[in-house]
């Protein structure tokens, strides 16, 4: 009786084993896989009669060039329109990379570096418009996790960044360098693995 019982645990465990290992074939990255991302965000305040809307649209393609490194090119698109109704359009594109520590896995922590190029239109109220050109650099901790096969949600918060903005015909730029980790910049995105 106790080998039946023996031989019936290692069976078991033998079978959950595969299992395990099946799974962890089918679920996260690989060298060479093609995933496309993207993250819509929207934001609308009021104060009285004054309203603020933000809509953002970053659709991206991505690969991974090795085990834990994937690089990504990206859109952006989005409009912006203030309590006193000036009104921003920006178009810009970026290439980044993202080193994954768990690639394989469910789950996996992530640290991101990304430059990006965006092309803007502000147009007060009062009229005229100004075109802004801004570069930017950052770094940013987040995480990956697959809710099924194909399909994965993503999150980073904070960066470390810099950016420059220059508006036509001026003759500086204004240079921001910051580190911001808090609760209050939290990005949200989904992935779809080909």
């Amino acid at each position: 009786m106790k080998k039946l019982l023996f031989t019936a645990a290692v069976a078991v465990l033998g079978f959950t084993s595969v299992s395990a290992q099946e799974e962890a074939t089918t679920t996260g990255f690989a060298k060479g896989d093609l995933f496309v991302s993207g993250s819509v965000g929207f934001n609308s305040s009021k104060t009285g009669d004054a309203k603020s809307n933000d809509l953002n649209f970053s659709p991206s393609v991505g690969y991974f060039i090795s085990e834990n490194i994937a690089l990504e090119v990206n859109l952006m698109v989005g409009t912006e329109e203030n309590a006193a109704e000036d009104k921003l359009t920006s178009v810009g594109a970026g290439l980044g990379a993202t080193y994954f520590f768990t690639p394989s896995s469910k789950f996996s922590f992530t640290v991101g570096a990304g430059v990006d190029y965006a092309n803007s239109k502000f147009e007060p109220n009062g009229g005229g418009e100004a075109k802004v050109d801004t570069f930017g650099f950052a770094v940013a901790p987040g995480v990956h996790y697959f809710i099924s096969d194909k399909f994965a949600l993503r999150a980073s918060v904070g960066a470390l960044s810099y950016e420059s903005t220059k508006v036509d015909g001026a003759d500086d730029a204004t240079n921001d360098f910051g580190l911001n980790i808090d609760l209050s910049d939290i990005n949200f995105g989904i992935v779809y693995k080909f």
